[in-house]
């Protein structure tokens, strides 16, 4: 009997800009059903991966594969069909400020899949409700949230299209402790009510520990280290070790300009 293919599978993939060679060989599987964190300083090239894996990038050599499926230089009506399948959390929420709430949520809804503003409206008010938020808020303009309320509208967007996979940029960027905290909460009950794949990108180590089924360190364009979340504290790796915690003295040297 076959055992089904990675939901995500990524091999040798690289990624440069001119000099600057940001992906280098990385490899990567991510299991159906599963909730992966790829934690890693800034710069590193986590937004450089996801992008790749939307096709927002073409990588200059390796292969991303979904359901056994090689998307890379895929043609534009299968991308746009595979896009689909996914749904997306940004790290600054990416609301249309001149749409109100509840027409963001449906946006993918009315413009990718042809539904019908008022059963797409219901939908978004299904998905606000699950994230907490009422009728109320979803006849506001984004202008009119606090920073917490636009990640959850930004939440049942991801979610309102029934994607099989979700993506999540820096979930908690520009939130406090708390509020970071309510959020990560939504995205496990999110991931876990609709039995979808994850994959997240953050250096929040509070917000990996939480969303993370398994978590990846990305450095220097490799994964370097891969395992389940509760087995980061004892990983035997020094980059790994300074990263979790926080240390400034190791071999990841950042480049902070001098006074």
């Amino acid at each position: 009997m076959t055992s089904a293919p990675p939901k995500i599978q990524i091999r040798n993939l690289h990624k440069a800009f001119g000099s600057n060679r940001v992906l280098q060989g990385l490899d990567l599987d991510i299991e159906v059903g599963e909730s992966v964190v790829i934690i890693g300083g800034s710069g590193t090239g986590k937004s450089v991966l996801l992008k790749c894996i939307l096709g927002l990038l073409t990588p200059d050599q390796g292969s991303i594969k979904v359901d056994g499926v090689e998307v890379v230089r895929m043609k534009e009506n299968e991308r746009e069909e595979l896009l689909r399948q996914f749904g997306m959390l940004f790290q600054g929420g990416a609301l249309f400020d001149s749409l109100r709430v509840w027409e963001n949520v449906a946006f993918g809804l009315i413009q990718a899949h042809g539904m019908a503003r008022k059963e797409a409206k219901k939908v978004a008010l299904e998905k606000l409700a699950s994230v907490g938020l009422d009728a109320r808020v979803a006849e506001l303009n984004p202008a009119e949230l606090s920073g917490g309320m636009k990640k959850r509208v930004g939440l049942a967007r991801a979610i309102a299209g029934s994607p099989n996979i979700i993506f999540f940029d820096e979930p908690t960027t520009g939130l406090d402790p708390i509020m970071g905290s309510i959020i990560d909460r939504l995205i496990v009950h999110c991931v876990k009510e609709l039995q979808v794949t994850a994959l997240s990108i953050t250096h929040d180590m509070a917000s990996a520990r939480r969303i993370a089924d398994r978590m990846a360190m990305l450095y220097e364009g490799k994964i370097i280290w891969d395992g389940p979340v509760a087995d980061i504290d004892k990983a035997d790796n020094p980059y790994v070790d300074q990263f979790i915690r926080g240390k400034a003295e190791g071999p990841i040297k950042m480049q902070v300009r001098q006074p």
